[in-house]
């Protein structure tokens, strides 16, 4: 890391006998990388970051909180953790570093879902392929501890500091953010299972074998069926197009896109354009105007492709559908060419625009552009058409809505 920029203050030597020499030392010299790029940080969400109205973050106070910390930052790490601590403060997760330190807290979108109820943290969903499902843990388990502390005292350790008054979703966050465990490091949970005795479950690192982000088949009613992992690879579109082409014949398509992480507009809106014979409207898009946000503007999806699909489609998500993959099925069925099928996704609600601190070259990313339905809904509180209770088979449900719609 470049370390430059020194600030000096060297005082005047001792002008009298009666005066300790040591009172007038110099002052040792200080080092404002760490300084400098805290205020860029700070200064640039002050200005562009796009959910304060819905936040309950006292952000002037985060930066007397978290500069001092940031001056005295001793080592690249520590001053890592102080910008993880600063941008945790908003409890969003598409706000965060692009690479903290390891074994900082993970964000708070990890395999399982916890809640708060009656004061205990109760399991609300579980991703299906995953290392909590694997070691047993079930819905409605009681996580009494994480990492052999309680739970409510991580999630404590992990609550904003700054909030101006109490707030229900930074106590989630919180929560979330504790039962995720710490980058690098393998989970130990105590858990209860309503009157059982308390048994000690440990979650260890797997290391999953690659997927293709896109995988298609064709099910055994004739319906196409094209899983989508991702929206940040340029062959996804390609790969989409071939899919669609082994389907032009189909009766009716499912599109999967579970446990995608998201990616980019530029990625997916062609893939939509694959469903309409002319430009429409598919989301309203806004961005920091002064101190609140500005007008809406449209954003639009163009027809593309040899042919339009037509016949019915469904659309799968789950709870680990985020970003990019919440604003494809809400943009399939603004246009009118999808039927969204699954539970509430991740809650992303915004574009996000990265930054490179100038000094230290720590990158980060923040919420800037909150993204709406054709209607003006928010993304983040966006539902399915058809929820499918926790547990239950959604391919299977989607199954069923289609079966439906091409009978109709």
């Amino acid at each position: 890391m470049d370390r430059r920029l020194m600030l000096k203050a060297a005082l005047g030597a001792a002008v009298t006998p009666a005066i300790s020499s040591a009172a007038w030392a110099a002052e040792p010299d200080h080092d404002v990388t760490f300084l400098n790029d805290f205020d860029e940080l700070w200064e640039t969400l002050r200005d562009r970051y796009c959910f304060f109205s819905d936040k309950r973050t006292d952000w002037n106070r985060v930066r007397s909180l978290y500069r001092p910390l940031a001056r005295s930052a001793e080592s690249d790490d520590a001053f890592g953790e102080v910008l993880r601590r600063t941008l945790a403060e908003l409890y969003d997760p598409h706000t965060s570093l692009a690479d903290p330190p390891a074994g900082s807290p993970r964000l708070p979108i990890s395999d399982l879902i916890a809640d708060w109820g009656n004061g205990q943290a109760v399991v609300t969903a579980i991703d299906e392929d995953s290392v909590a499902s694997e070691v047993g843990l079930r819905l409605g388990d009681v996580i009494l501890t994480v990492d052999d502390r309680p739970v409510a005292a991580v999630a404590h350790d992990l609550l904003p500091k700054c909030l101006s008054r109490p707030d229900q979703a930074a106590r989630a966050y919180a929560l979330n953010s504790a039962v995720a465990g710490r980058r690098g490091q393998p989970r130990r949970y105590q858990v209860a299972t309503g009157s059982a005795a308390p048994r000690d479950l440990l979650l260890p690192i797997r290391q999953s074998a690659p997927k293709p982000n896109v995988e298609w088949r064709r099910l055994d009613d004739g319906v196409g069926y094209v899983a989508i992992r991702s929206f940040a690879d340029d062959a996804v579109t390609e790969s989409f197009d071939q899919a669609l082409a082994e389907f032009r014949d189909a009766p009716g398509l499912i599109i999967d896109v579970r446990d995608n992480g998201g990616g980019d507009t530029a990625i997916a809106r062609p893939i939509m354009g694959r469903f309409i014979s002319e430009t429409k409207p598919y989301a309203l898009m806004r961005r920091r105007q002064g101190r609140g946000l500005g007008d809406f503007w449209t954003e639009t999806v163009e027809p593309r492709g040899p042919f339009t699909y037509a016949r019915p489609v469904v659309v799968l998500t789950n709870h680990w559908s985020g970003s990019m993959a919440e604003g494809f099925p809400m943009g399939m069925r603004g246009l009118g060419r999808a039927t969204v099928v699954g539970t509430p996704m991740m809650g992303l609600g915004a574009a996000v625009f990265p930054i490179t601190l100038d000094r230290t070259g720590v990158k980060a990313q923040y919420s800037a552009e909150p993204v709406y339905d054709v209607k003006g809904q928010p993304r983040w509180l966006m539902q399915p058409d058809v929820a499918v209770p926790e547990a239950e088979d959604i391919l299977a449900a989607g199954r069923r809505v289609l079966a439906a719609a091409t009978a109709a």
